[in-house]
């Protein structure tokens, strides 16, 4: 099993941004894809985006598409979620989550794919 913990999330202005991390311990990190959801009030939680086990695949959501980057450093055991151009309608808990595989596929937005997940990180985006 491995333990996420998620940080760097905060309240921004709109067109803001911001970087989350995800600190992962008690698994070997490079092995598996990682991926980021997030989860607004009274919505269910949402595929934001994922990242194969090198970093050389990357999916996006069409939402975040272009303002959004995932990244990760398997040296520091830790992936990134950049976000640009922030809009209120980003506003949620943000989850990092480990995948049960190393490569990504279109699957890979399902949450059934991921088999562990941090506590979350709330970012709040204000007009």
């Amino acid at each position: 099993q491995v333990q996420l913990v998620e940080s760097g999330g905060g309240l921004v202005q709109a067109g803001g941004s911001l970087r989350l991390s995800c600190a992962a311990s008690g698994r070997t990190f490079s092995m598996y894809a990682m991926g980021w959801f997030r989860q607004a009030p009274g919505k269910e939680r949402e595929f934001v985006a994922a990242i194969s086990w090198s970093g050389s695949s990357t999916n996006y959501a069409d939402s975040v598409k272009g303002r959004f980057t995932i990244s990760r450093d398997n040296a520091k055991n830790t992936l990134y979620l950049q976000m640009n151009s922030l809009t209120t309608e980003d506003t949620a808990v943000y989850y990092c989550a480990a995948a049960r595989r190393a490569d990504i596929t279109p699957s890979i937005r399902d949450r059934t794919a991921f088999g562990s997940w941090g506590q979350g990180t709330q970012v709040t985006v204000s007009s």
